[in-house]
Formats: structure tokens, C-alpha cells, sequence
């Protein structure tokens, strides 16, 4: 059964989410010397390479966002740039990252539970693993600095704009 259109552009931002996820990590393996920074990226690296497939699964190419180059050069530099900062902006960044995840995620199960249950349980799979990278960032970086703060507040409006940019194009 094909599913409704709202749901199919959830799955848009979804596949395009984990694409940039997938180049946040490849962005921080490839500026990071930091072997608590890197061997996060590497697991976590594993885990979107994971959901990226899965995503792909359900998201033929015709339906997927145009923009996925873009996603790709934006994943890249908000996980190198704070990389190059430090292991405490890598894992503040993560956090942010994965606090809208997570919300995202939420605003858009009872719509995949209504078109398709067994969806709504992957969303939910994935979604605790997402919260699971989240509160690892957060326990490794320890307390936030208000100027992370103030680029964790940047990374998740840069993401609310990705989402309604992938929900179109």
C-alpha cells in the first residue's frame, strides 16, 4: 500500500537527515586527532551509515530531496568545523544535532503509526538510537559554555530549515 504523501515527505527529511548525519561524522574523522572524538564518530559513524540504508530502503530515488548534495556538504562542515575546535564543541554539536532529531522524530509518529505500524516501530528504533547519541555527546562534553550554546541554538535552526527544505525539494 503506498503511503500518504505527508508521510512520504517525513521519509524525505528523514533519508535527507541521515545522509548529512552520516557526513557530520565523516566530517569530524577527517579533522579530529582526538581518540575519544574519533572512536564516538566511528560507532556512531556505523549507526547512521545503518539508518541511512534503511531510509534508502524506503525511499525510492525519485522521492528522495534533490538537495542531498547539499545535506552532504552540510553534514561535513558542522561536524568538521567544531571538530577542529575541539572534543567539547564535537559532542555539543552532536548534542544539538540529536536533540531535533529526536523531536523530529516524535512530531512525526503519529503519522507513520496511522499509515503503516510496523514504520512507526523503525522510527522509534531509530529514534532511541538517536537519543542515545545524544545524551553519550552529552555526558562526554559536560557542561555546555554559553558560546556552544549559542552554536547548538545555530545547528538546530540550521536543521529546522534543512527539514522544511527536504519536505520540498
Amino acid at each position: 500500500m503506498p503511503l500518504p504523501d505527508a508521510v512520504m515527505a517525513d521519509l524525505r527529511t528523514d533519508h535527507a537527515g541521515e545522509t548529512g548525519a552520516v557526513w557530520i561524522y565523516r566530517g569530524m574523522l577527517a579533522v579530529s586527532r582526538d581518540q575519544g572524538v574519533r572512536a564516538f564518530a566511528e560507532r556512531h559513524l556505523a549507526t547512521e551509515s545503518e539508518h541511512l540504508e534503511r531510509m534508502g530502503e524506503l525511499v525510492p530515488p525519485r522521492h528522495r530531496s534533490r538537495l542531498i548534495p547539499l545535506w552532504k556538504v552540510a553534514g561535513f562542515v558542522t561536524g568538521a568545523l567544531p571538530a577542529l575546535l575541539g572534543p567539547r564543541a564535537a559532542f555539543a554539536t552532536v548534542a544539538a544535532v540529536e536533540s531535533f532529531v529526536d523531536r523530529h522524530y516524535e512530531d512525526q509518529m503519529a503519522r507513520a503509526r496511522a499509515a503503516d505500524p510496523a514504520l512507526a516501530d523503525l522510527l522509534a528504533r531509530l529514534q532511541g538510537d538517536e537519543v542515545h547519541h545524544r545524551d553519550e555527546a552529552a555526558a562526554l562534553g559536560g557542561p555546555v559554555p554559553w558560546p556552544l550554546k549559542a552554536w547548538g541554538w545555530v545547528v538546530e535552526r540550521g536543521s529546522e530549515l534543512a527539514v522544511a527544505a527536504a519536505r520540498r525539494v
